[in-house]
């Protein structure tokens, strides 16, 4: 399978289980959601909020690249400009929340199918690195697994959460992601 091909596996699976998360924690009140409960970003929450800041700080550096990322455009790159990593709450409001994460998904997708190519994944992307405070020069094939691997890792704990709550998101694995064929 091709880097190419990979992402844009990776671009389907990670609407597919951000629908799903959504769906499952949609049934919870805005206070379990909220609670407390010990994970990196503390609440399900936060950690759902946690994952949108993310993937907005890697889009803003796709879309801002020197190639050119039509899907992109017209994203609200706005909450990335704070300072407050961890900290930082894109949306109090869940169901804000939730209708931002499928206009992000919807571009991701777009943008993997549609503006992503094997040169542009072959290439250096340059961009500012918040935490380290300098600019940095990496592989973008390595930028957009890592974009990727980024949403695996906390919709794991999310799961987790949701888990905790008595909440069963479903099965979780790739290969029981639909197909499109």
């Amino acid at each position: 399978m091709s880097l190419l091909t990979h992402a844009r596996t990776m671009a389907r699976y990670n609407a597919w289980m951000n629908e799903k998360i959504y769906q499952a924690a949609s049934g919870l009140s805005d206070k379990a959601r909220k609670e407390d409960r010990g994970a990196f970003f503390g609440s399900l929450h936060g950690t759902l909020n946690h994952i949108l800041w993310g993937d907005l700080i890697w889009l803003q550096r796709f879309a801002t690249a020197e190639w050119d990322a039509p899907a992109l455009e017209g994203l609200s790159f706005d909450p990335v400009s704070s300072k407050t990593i961890h900290k930082t709450e894109v949306f109090a409001d869940f169901a804000a929340l939730t209708a931002e994460r499928a206009v992000i998904d919807a571009a991701i997708e777009e943008w993997a199918d549609t503006n992503l190519t094997e040169d542009i994944l072959t290439s250096d992307l340059n961009f500012w690195h918040t935490f380290r405070n300098k600019d940095m020069t990496l592989p973008m094939g390595l930028c957009v697994s890592h974009l990727f691997n980024h949403q695996t890792h906390h919709r794991g704990q999310a799961t987790t959460l949701l888990s905790q709550m008595g909440v069963d998101a479903g099965a979780t694995d790739m290969i029981a992601m639909p197909r499109e064929d």
